[in-house]
Order: structure tokens, then sequence, then C-alpha cells
């Protein structure tokens, strides 16, 4: 008789065929994928008037898998329980336990904060028991969403329309949308106004107006023309010199966090992009005659800690391959937030012998991509300082005072291998020429500019994860899919990397704060987040966290219900009638954007695009260019003639064209704002705002 072999439960095929691969002849590797058991989707599935106990079934669809797990455990010696290290993956094995049948002496809990030979087989000879704690903040976690999610939606579906859903994490979420919306509309500008001088030879340097008669703000154009006027045919003489040395020290390694909101700023991913990329990179990809290989740590994590085995080889590395200069003489060790649960390491590579470069041939563009950057920013961390010297000139013109600064690199450190991104548009500084008090320039250009103060910027999808993050909403797992929800029900539009709340995302918004003030409430949503953080530290009872919150809330529920009238979302009404019927159209908000659509549905179903005119002939035909959505809502324009002509830009045309080439000018993004630019970046021509045109390249303008 053969003997019995050991089954080991994971959730993914990857993850499986990754895991099997070390583990050998002994061992059966089978994927649970994903959970197998949970609250019922037509009722509340908790019980309420009791003790809030949930009624947990199996997932309809999921029978075979749960026979053929039930047939091989029951034939295993032992069934070894290898789901994620987190909440999540301890509730899946706790339910797997339960499904299948499992005394707790056959059941054994595993996790792999690395899917590596060595942690793999090590995880095996340490199993533990399921950590009860960790499955009762799970639990508590789940059956506190549940209840405000089908206690609330029918509400909403009630009071304003069908197929709205409300939650904790993502009502604070559009609060916060909304609300920074509203702070964008309430600004006031303020002008003011700008001076700089063109000093020194060649391609030169600026020297920007700093004080005059005191006075360092110009608030208006009479102010600016004095200064003007007092500097007009002076020199510009050195005043001061001050040089000093600095440091800079490199960012930690990625938490979940601060790789999305990276991933946002330099690759362009959305949240949901990005960690199923991550996961994927974590389970284990094909590599050659290596095969499936696990090239990323756990990717659920808000700790910045790094494993005395990792950060010893990522020294070894940065020795061997960069040299001891680059080698802080201590290992680098960064502070987590205090909130952070410390449960896993930062993301980092799992061997930094997988060079980037090398495996890609092996990874798809974005997985390549999003691993270079995992594996860049872990080896920068543990390297040394950037040493530079920034220079500030002082200069007296007349009776103003002018000021110039700039920076040289004395050594490049981690800069070398990666430079953390910033949401902040910052200008860039040069080097400075040498020179010395009494040194005088005449200058060559004097530009005087008006200016107005800007609006706080609208929520990108990674200002959005770190304001959630700051303010202790949500958790590393709860990001991706909470902006995902708040797009795909229409509380939010994506614009371009802008979020913008939707006319419903106000309403819900605002009828939330008039009567469920703790849901929307940053304060409370942060604390609720506490309580839980206290389940899992053994250090509160889960059905008493939620009978705090249930009380409360059923009594408001109650109120609500008979005290909300109903909200009517009055369409507007477009000069558009429907070609099916004749009734003028409405515009309606959707996923992608605004569309016109019939009033008379369900009973006629027609639907149009909006079509946003930009006023610029098409170069090819001279129709009118129109802004334009792709499937997945990103915005392009393309000419009113498609498919007769197929011209198409995903920068914005304006009504210019090139001096050089004659191509109908583009504006795109920069890092210091929008500017102008010709569409063929071979040409390189460019023009700023408020300056004349530039033979730069394109490319250089991004920069």
């Amino acid at each position: 008789m053969a003997a019995k072999k050991n089954l080991v439960i994971v959730e993914s095929p990857a993850k499986a065929k990754t895991i099997g691969k070390y583990l050998g002849p002994d061992y059966v590797v089978k994927a649970s994928m994903g959970h197998l058991r949970d609250l019922p989707k037509s009722t509340l599935g908790v019980d309420v008037e009791g003790d809030f106990t949930p009624n947990y079934r199996p997932i309809k669809g999921k029978e075979d898998i749960i026979k053929d797990l039930k047939t091989t455990a029951d034939k295993s010696k032992t069934v070894y329980l290898a789901t994620d290290p987190d909440r999540e993956g301890e509730a899946i094995s706790w339910h797997l336990q339960h499904l299948l049948e499992l005394p707790d002496s056959k059941a054994q809990r595993v996790t792999f904060n690395e899917i590596t030979k060595k942690v793999v087989q090590d995880s095996i000879q340490h199993p533990r028991a399921i950590d009860q704690d960790l499955v009762d903040a799970q639990q508590a976690r789940r059956v506190l969403d549940r209840i405000v999610g089908y206690q609330l939606s029918p509400l909403l579906w009630k009071k304003i329309r069908r197929g709205l859903s409300a939650g904790r994490v993502q009502s604070v979420a559009i609060r916060l949308v909304a609300q920074r919306e509203k702070e964008i509309a309430d600004f006031v500008p303020q002008e003011y106004w700008v001076i700089t001088a063109l000093l020194g030879e060649k391609k030169g340097f600026e020297a920007r107006f700093y004080s005059m008669d005191g006075k360092k703000e110009l608030t208006c154009k009479e102010e600016a023309d004095a200064v003007l006027a007092a500097i007009e045919g002076k020199p510009f003489v050195v005043a001061e010199r001050k040089v000093a040395e600095k440091k800079r020290h490199a960012a930690p390694p990625f938490t979940t966090s601060s790789l999305q909101q990276e991933a946002s700023r330099k690759l362009n991913f959305i949240a949901k992009k990005t960690m199923l990329i991550a996961q994927k990179l974590y389970e284990g990809l094909e590599i050659g005659k290596k095969g499936p290989v696990g090239l990323i740590s756990y990717i659920r994590t808000d700790s910045v800690r790094v494993a005395k085995e990792a950060q010893d080889a990522a020294r070894e590395h940065i020795l061997t391959h960069y040299g001891p200069e680059y080698l802080p003489e201590t290992p680098n060790v960064y502070k987590g937030r205090k909130e952070a649960q410390d449960a896993h390491e930062a993301i980092r590579p799992t061997d930094l012998k997988n060079d980037p470069k090398e495996l890609k041939a092996y990874l798809s563009n974005d997985e390549y991509k999003l691993y270079k950057l995992i594996y860049d920013r872990f080896l920068a961390s543990q390297m040394g300082d950037m040493v530079y010297e920034a220079t500030s000139v002082s200069f007296d013109c007349g009776r103003a005072q002018f000021r110039a600064n700039g920076n040289r690199t004395l050594f490049p450190g981690f800069t070398a291998v990666y430079t953390e991104g910033r949401d902040d548009q910052q200008e860039t500084v040069g080097q400075l020429p040498l020179m010395e008090p009494g040194d005088s320039f005449i200058p060559r250009k004097i530009d005087c500019g008006q200016r107005f103060t800007q609006p706080p910027a609208r929520f990108t999808e990674a200002t959005l994860v770190k304001a959630l993050e700051e303010k202790g909403i949500g958790r590393p797992s709860t990001y991706a899919p909470t902006i995902s929800t708040i797009v795909d029900r229409g509380y939010v539009l994506r614009e371009k990397k802008t979020l913008m709340p939707t006319e419903l995302g106000f309403v819900v918004t605002r009828l939330m704060k008039e009567n469920f003030a703790d849901i929307v409430d940053v304060a409370f949503t942060a604390g609720m987040e506490e309580k839980l953080d206290q389940v899992e530290e053994g250090k509160a009872q889960w059905q008493k966290v939620i009978a705090d919150f249930y009380g409360p809330f059923e009594k408001t529920l109650k109120k609500a219900e008979s005290t909300i009238e109903k909200v009517k979302l009055e369409d507007p009404v477009s000069d558009v009638p429907c070609d099916l019927c004749g009734a003028m159209m409405v515009i309606k908000d959707g996923r992608f954007g605004k569309f016109l659509a019939c009033p008379n549905f369900p009973k006629c179903r027609c639907t149009k695009a909006i079509l946003e005119k930009l006023d610029v002939p098409c170069p090819k035909c001279g129709g009118e260019l129109i802004k334009r959505r792709t499937k997945k809502g990103k915005v392009f324009y393309g000419c009113s003639h498609y498919p007769e002509c197929d011209f198409v830009s995903w920068d914005k045309p304006v009504n210019k064209k090139c001096p050089k080439c004659g191509k109908l000018l583009v504006q795109r993004m920069g890092r210091n704002g929008p500017f102008i630019a010709c569409p063929d970046r071979e040409c390189g021509y460019i023009l700023r705002s408020g300056k004349k045109s530039e033979e730069k390249t394109a490319d250089t303008a991004e920069e």
C-alpha cells in the first residue's frame, strides 16, 4: 500500500505551480480559487437579533472544487492550508478546515512571505494552528461591511435610484473626492507677479525678484512696474553667496500604498492594475528553464521593515556592482507609520540575482515595468545618501534684491539607481556659475509675468490612496477595490489621471452626511479600523465591536427611512432629439463620462455619445475634431468624419500650427505644468505659456 501524500491548498493555480516545484513528490498542491464559503448574496446572512453569527454557505459554482479538495484531503496524511499571510488568507484557511471537515490534528497552517524554495520548505517544517484572532478580525470586517452595505444600499435605491451602494470605506473616499471638488469650486485666485532676470553667458541662469523696500510679494501690476522702474538700466551686483553641502536619504522600500502611488506616478497604472500585476509577480511567473519563480515578497503590507537576510544580500550586491562608496556604513533602517501592522516585510525582490533586464524576455511589458520599479526602489533603499552642493546667491539691483539658487551633485548615491516620484510640480534647479560678492552682471533679459494662485489639485488615484492611508481609512488590501467601486458605481469619474465626483457622487455624499454622519466621518471610520486591529491583536471581542456599532446604526437607519424624502435626480435636457422616438434626449453620467439617453427608457433604449467639439479643424480633412473615449474610458481626440477620416491624437490638439514643420500643435503635460508642442518629437518644437518659442525636444520638456 502506497504511503499517503500531503495536501497543500493555496488560492491560485499559479501559486500552486510555483510551490509544487519546491516540495517534491510527497506533496500534492491544489488551488481553492479564492474563497469557497461566504455570506449568501440574496439575504443579509447575519443574525442581527442575536450575536451577529454569520450564516456562511458554500459559494455557488464551486461545488466541484470543494468535492475534489474533500476527496483529496480524506486520502492525505496532512493538509497544509497555505493561503495568503493576512486576515483574508487566514479566514480562507479557516473556512477550508470547516468545509473539508479537518480535525485540528490534520489541519496545519503555513504562510509564505515570499515564494522561494527556502521559505516554502522552511514553512512546511514549521506549521502552526489557525490564528483565530486573525479570523475574527476578518469576520468582524466582513459582517460590518455586510450590515452597512446590505442595509444602507436598499435605502439609497428607494430614495435615489436602483443599483447604488454604500460602504464604510467607499463612502468616506467619495466624500474626500467631493470635498476636494468643493474646495476647488470655492477657491478665489489671488493675483501675484513674478519678475525674473536672465544673467550670465551662453544659456545663463535666472535670478528671481526677492524684495524691494522690505516688500516681498508683488500683488498687482503697479507694484511690478515700480520694481521694473527701479532696476531699469542697473547692474545686478552679487551681495552674498551661500554654499552648503546637503544630503538626501533614499526612500524606504515599498508598502502596498506607496507601490500604488508610485506606479500611478511613474507608470500611469491604476491601483487595481498594479495589484493584479503584483499578485502575479508574487505567485510566480514562468522564467525559461527555471520554471515558475516568485519574484517579489508578499504584496499586502504597510511595513517598511526588511529581513536581515535580504538586507545583507542587498549590501553585497551594492558592493559588487557599484563599489564601497555607495554602501552606507550601517544598513539603512526605516521607521514605519505609527498605525502600521508590521506583520510582513516591505515589498522587495525575492532574489537580487533576478535582474529585471535579464528577465525582460520572460515578462510582459507591464510586468517588467512594475518588477523593475520594485527592484530598483528596494536596491536604492539600501544605498548611501546623495550628496549635493546647494548654492544661494543674493543680488542687489538698485533698491531691489534678487535671488538665484542652484544645485550641484557631488555624489549620486542612491540616485544612481532610483529617484522617488512626486505628486507636485517642482522646477528643476541647475548649477550656478562660480561668482563672488562684488561681481556684476548686466541682465540679458528681464521677464515680468502675471500669475494667479492655484486651487488645490484634484485627487489622483495616487494622492487619494495617500490620503486614505494618512487618515487611517482602510487597509492595504482595500485601497484598490475601493477606488474601483466608486468609479464603477458612477460616483467618481476618471479624467486622465484625476478623479472627479459626478452629480450622483455629490447627492449621495450629501444624503450620507445629513443622515449617517458617522459612516462618512473620517475620524469615526479610522476608529473602526483601530477596533478591528484590536480584534486581530486579541484585545477586543469581535461581536462586541459589531454590537457597539449596530445599536446606534439601527436607530439612525429607522429614522432615515421615515424622514428622508425621495431625491429626484433631474437629468439635464439636451437639444438632441432621439433617433427612434423623437423625444429630446437627456444627459446622463456613465462610467466613462457623460452620454445622451432617451428619457423614455426602458421603452426606448436609444443612447448617443456626447460630442465635445474642440473648435479645431481636422488637419486631414478639415472636419471637426471631437473628444472621444475608448471602451476603457481613456480620452482621445478624433475626427467627426470617422471612419471616412482616421485622424486620431492622444494629446489635445490646439488651433495652431508648428512654425517648423506645419503640423497641428498639441497640448501636453510636463513636470512643470502644461505646454504646447509639436506632435512630431523629431521636430521638437515647444511653446511654453508666457515665453517665446523654444527649440527643445518635447522629451526634454517633460523631464
